[in-house]
């Protein structure tokens, strides 16, 4: 998927902040809200708002608060889907349990030749 023209390859941590600084003032001032007032309602201080719509590293906490401020936080959990185990996932051979840690992918050897998974004794 590609976001303002980059794909998730060559996104950057940096690209992201800057983009969402970026949309937080435009929003902010779409609504005619001062800068001193968003911070003031989302309990942090003037000068980290000003960091955050800088695109300026800040902390999670910071940016999270502004989000609730400006009634993001929905569109915030949106972006990171609940994982909910679907009714096929019930009858596989976990017994519908939830996964609690994620297992390596066990990755094929360039000495193991490749099969479809059935008895080569045909």
């Amino acid at each position: 998927m590609a976001i303002w023209g980059m794909t998730h390859e060559n996104l950057t941590s940096r690209a992201l902040r800057t983009e969402m600084g970026r949309r937080l003032a435009k929003l902010r001032l779409a609504r005619n809200v001062t800068q001193r007032t968003l911070a003031r309602d989302a309990g942090i201080g003037l000068r980290t708002l000003r960091r955050i719509e800088a695109g300026q590293p800040s902390s999670l906490d910071s940016l999270l608060r502004v989000a609730i401020a400006l009634g993001l936080a929905e569109g915030l959990l949106s972006a990171v889907p609940s994982r909910e185990i679907r009714p096929i996932e019930r009858v596989d051979s976990s017994g519908g349990r939830e996964r609690q840690r994620a297992r390596p992918r066990k990755v094929a050897s360039p000495d193991d030749p490749w099969s479809w998974a059935e008895d080569s004794n045909d």
